[in-house]
């Protein structure tokens, strides 16, 4: 809990690689996950870097990867997913890769050689399938023609029958076509989808004027295209016709429109040999399909064990060489150079790791680690853990925080489910909420596994802050003495009721002791419950509102002091403070004050809202007094609030202005950076280092960060001040006003609840005598059952996500604003954990 604190501290560090373990070491820093590495060839194409072969010889292995795990998916096969797999994060050896690229390709040669054999068998098996029913639906057609022999005879004035003269054609049998020499009659037969028989008829009606004789049969055997898989219905066609060029004709519109054309012969005899023929050889094409289908699977459930492996293998061998592009190559002491940023307690751990892989590699050399000394900005890095992660990831989302700035997250675990608790009181609701994330919390690990969608995955990320939110609301509830917006007379009332007047039947209820914790139950039986409520609500909202602002003001104290720059205080903190309590803490002192004294006669009470408008608008005047002294002291404040504004306003440009001429005064800006260069350490090392252009670019950064001749413009400060003063005086109102949202969305949940109790249950309750012994308790629980539901729809899904959002703009606006710069950049570094986590996500 301590790291939330501050940032940890950071260090740049240079890292000498000797070539011959650079893979390996690289791919112990990626399992320890604390280095972010520094880009040393900005200015160097991304084809034009030392590994780029490498990179693209593992794309071609990722490739050929997806393409086997593609062929896994379509066969519907299970890929196991290898436990192990998260520990297999060493470094591969370059004979290692060869041979993984080696049964990468083995694999995808099987298996396109497989796929080819199978998509060639199947459009093999397709065709004599079509032929088959072809073969089979051409006799039925023959004997119908052979009974109608007569009328054809007659049609065309021919003393031999049509389909004799096609039967006694062998020489025309190829071209499927048998004709007498008076009539020259010929036919095609085939298949075509079923989907385009309608137009396929009405294209030879109309192409052929009706000069053909067309008969067809649905195929009952669903036919299934060997290229798309997909089943298709189609139907056996035969057309008569004579003359060659009509049969020509009716071969191309047949190819137009997706017809299949098979040659069939006339005889009778011929067409049992080929029928006979061709279910044989289905029987033994059937047989081969097997096996080749069997082989196929056999290969492919092998490549389903391994290939979750395979792909950890190549993802982090190609983060290790996008890592060590961009490294910068010392080719006199054959070494890769590298810079990066890491944590300063993590340096031994990371000294450690590279000691163990020369150990482990046997290398004489080992891999140099030196710490460099910058003033360049180091990326931000928070610890956290699952159960800070999540209220961390509220502050990030608002903006990282600077470089060892107080981090906000810290008070964000408490303060933001109880100002969610504020708007969302109620202690069956929060009970409900509380018992759904203790659930998520009870059974993370094997949820942490569930791909359930984006909103389930919010839910789950953030499920100990539900879980606190639902604690905190089942505590608020209690305050409030709200359960699903019924009170609970839990240690007796502290009321006691006398009728005053037996005509209206009114009741007036007298305090006799206070009630042990919480809001009385006698409230709410009373008229003025509503009034009490309001009123309540809406000062305890100013009140946890200011404390709330003062605080994250109070905080700029620390960061001046650890920046060192105390001066701060006094020219920016403390006017800040003194210009909040002089109004706004001085309202919520005489909340306080007012809730402390007891009033004879409540209304002889002074209003607050009114004392604080005279207060600023007539200074001295009282219009009901609340304690003795208080026009002195309200003017004294006034005047402090009044003098706080220009102490925000011209005391620091100021003053910044005159160190800057006591700077210019003692000769610091005649420094010349030339100076500042030699006696830079860090540029001592760069000068030993070939293509060591970046690091003096570092170097003369930290001079223009050291050195006193930065530009002063007075008027920029002054403009800027100006600027930040107004928007503080702004934001003192505005700020405070809207932390009445407290108030108003606390009021409405409870509204709302109350709504659904009286309108959904109890109607049902009353409903329910009327209904007989027997549907009365189904109309209670139907009325229970829709209660429920709107309930947790309503109430706790969509008032929850009101709450929370609210709660999150209190947070962001109006207190990181008083002190959270926001403006550092994520501590990013290589790793192996990230890169899964990044790619299963992605995936």
């Amino acid at each position: 809990m301590g790291t939330l604190w501050r940032s940890e501290e950071m260090s740049m560090v240079q890292l000498y690689i000797p070539m011959e373990i650079a893979q390996p070491t690289v791919a112990e820093i990626g399992d320890l996950g604390l280095i972010q590495f520094r880009d040393l060839n900005p200015d160097v194409n991304a084809f034009q870097r030392t590994f780029v072969n490498d990179i693209r010889r593992l794309d071609d292995m990722e490739r050929k990867l997806r393409f086997l795990k593609s062929q896994v998916e379509k066969a519907s096969i299970k890929i196991r997913s290898d436990p192990a797999v998260s520990s297999l994060s060493r470094a591969r050896t370059h004979q290692e890769i060869d041979e993984l690229e080696e049964r990468l390709t083995e694999h995808e040669s099987r298996i396109q050689q497989m796929n080819t054999s199978q998509e060639t068998l199947n459009k093999r098996y397709l065709e004599l399938t079509e032929l088959r029913h072809v073969l089979k639906e051409t006799n039925v057609f023959f004997e119908n023609a052979e009974s109608r022999s007569e009328e054809l005879r007659n049609n065309y004035n021919d003393d031999a029958s049509l389909v004799g003269n096609a039967q006694q054609e062998p020489e025309s049998v190829e071209e499927g076509r048998g004709a007498s020499r008076s009539a020259n009659l010929g036919f095609v037969a085939g298949v075509v989808p079923r989907l385009r028989m309608g137009t396929f008829e009405r294209i030879l009606f109309r192409a052929l004027r009706g000069n053909l004789f067309m008969n067809y049969a649905e195929i009952d055997e669903v036919i299934r295209d060997p290229v798309t898989d997909e089943s298709v219905n189609k139907n056996v066609f035969i057309i008569f016709a004579h003359g060659k060029e009509i049969i020509n004709k009716i071969r191309k519109i047949c190819e137009s429109l997706g017809a299949t054309l098979y040659p069939v012969d006339g005889s009778y005899e011929k067409r049992r040999q080929d029928s006979a023929q061709v279910i044989a050889r289905i029987d033994d094409l059937k047989h081969v399909l097997d096996n080749t289908t069997y082989t196929r699977r056999s290969e492919l459930i092998k490549v389903a064990d391994t290939v979750e492996v395979w792909g950890t293998i190549i993802k982090k061998e190609k983060a290790i060489y996008y890592t060590l592009n961009q490294f910068n190559y010392d080719q006199n002491r054959k070494a890769l150079i590298a810079e990066g940023w890491c944590p300063t307690n993590s340096i031994n751990a990371i000294r450690y790791a590279l000691r163990s892989v020369t150990e482990r590699t046997g290398h004489t050399i080992p891999a140099i680690l030196n710490e460099l000394r910058t003033t360049k900005t180091p990326p931000t890095f928070h610890k956290t853990n699952k159960f800070t992660e999540g209220f961390q990831g509220i502050v990030d989302a608002y903006g990282m925080a600077s470089y060892r700035e107080i981090n906000p997250g810290i008070f964000t675990i408490i303060t933001f489910p109880f100002l969610f608790a504020l708007m969302f009181g109620d202690l069956g609701h929060g009970f409900i909420m509380a018992l759904f994330a203790f659930w998520m919390v009870r059974n993370e690990n094997s949820l942490a596994t569930k791909k359930w969608g984006e909103i389930w995955g919010s839910f789950f990320g953030g499920r100990y802050i539900i879980l606190l939110m639902g604690l905190f609301s089942m505590y608020t509830g209690l305050v409030y003495n709200d359960i699903f917006s019924k009170s609970m007379n839990l240690f007796g009332t502290g009321f006691t009721f006398h009728q005053v007047d037996n005509s209206t039947q009114k009741w007036v209820g007298v305090k006799t002791k206070n009630y042990a914790f919480g809001v009385d139950p006698a409230w709410y039986a009373t008229e003025n419950a509503l009034l009490f409520s309001n009123s309540y609500k809406m000062k305890m909202a100013v009140v946890f509102g200011v404390v709330h602002m003062l605080f994250g003001i109070s905080l700029n104290v620390l960061n001046h002091l650890h920046f060192q720059r105390p001066q701060y205080i006094l020219w920016e903190t403390v006017p800040q403070v003194l210009y909040m309590c002089s109004l706004f803490g001085y309202l919520v002192c005489i909340i306080l004050f007012k809730w402390a004294v007891k009033w004879d006669n409540p209304s002889e009470a002074p209003g607050l809202l009114n004392t604080l408008i005279y207060m600023v608008l007539s200074p001295g005047t009282i219009q009901m007094q609340l304690y003795p002294g208080q026009a002195t002291l309200q003017t004294f404040l006034i005047l402090l609030w009044l003098i706080c504004i220009p102490w925000m306003l011209l005391v620091k440009p100021y003053m910044l202005k005159w160190e800057h001429s006591k700077h210019v005064e003692q000769g610091y800006t005649n420094l010349s950076n030339e100076n500042l260069h030699e006696n830079s350490p860090s540029l001592e090392i760069d000068r030993n280092v070939a293509h060591g252009g970046s690091h003096e670019e570092m170097n003369h950064e930290e001079v223009n960060a050291h050195g006193h001749s930065e530009h002063f413009d007075f008027g920029e400060v002054m403009i800027h001040q100006g600027i930040h003063t107004i928007e503080f005086c702004l934001n003192g109102i505005s700020n405070t006003a809207s932390y009445l949202r407290l108030w108003a969305l606390s009021l409405a949940h409870a509204q709302l609840s109350e709504v659904l109790w009286e309108m959904v249950f109890v109607n049902a309750l009353n409903a329910s005598p009327a209904l007989g012994a027997i549907f009365g308790p189904i109309a209670i629980c139907i009325g229970f059952y829709f209660w429920f539901v709107m309930t947790v729809a309503i109430l706790l899904v969509m008032e929850g996500l009101s709450a929370f959002l609210h709660a999150l703009r209190l947070h962001w606006v109006e207190f990181q604003s008083k002190f959270y710069e926001g403006q550092g950049t994520k501590f990013e570094p290589f790793s192996f954990a990230t890169l899964m986590v990044d790619s299963e996500e992605s995936e």
